[in-house]
């Protein structure tokens, strides 16, 4: 019995596919013309070219939550940038030089920028201040 349920349930996936995209399509329609004429003075469009622009948007700008133009790649959340300087000035030197030591390895060669904007913030550099305290075991 359940495999019968999952193939009708595999029936209704392009369906809802389908439904979704001509809601959102619908959406751009009655959006466009009923702002951008007054606007733009542009012509009206039909739902068919709602859909058009609605897929090139699409294509153009991405899908969604994926890392593509415009993101911040490569920058982390800023939640765990504060877990990260917090785990850092806790660590020996020996644990720093070996954290570094693997970033290397796992970077290929690539330069790594640390911090927003590629500028170093203060926990990339691992180097101990002379006056810092020793940790203890």
């Amino acid at each position: 019995m359940k495999r019968i349920f999952y193939k009708r349930r595999a029936i209704f996936i392009p369906i809802g596919i389908a439904a979704f995209l001509a809601l959102i399509s619908y959406v751009v329609m009655l959006l466009w013309n009923n702002l951008l004429p007054g606007i733009l003075h542009v012509g009206v469009i039909t739902f068919w070219q709602a859909m058009g622009i609605f897929i090139l948007s699409k294509i153009l700008f991405g899908f969604g939550k994926g890392k593509g133009f415009g993101s911040h790649r490569g920058r982390g959340n800023p939640w765990m940038r504060g877990r990260m300087e917090e785990h850092f000035k806790n660590m020996t030197p020996e644990q720093k030089a070996k954290f570094k030591e693997k970033m290397g390895e796992r970077m290929c060669g690539y330069k790594v920028q640390f911090g927003r904007h590629g500028f170093e913030s203060e926990w990339t550099d691992f180097t101990e201040p002379e006056n810092a305290p020793k940790p203890t075991e």
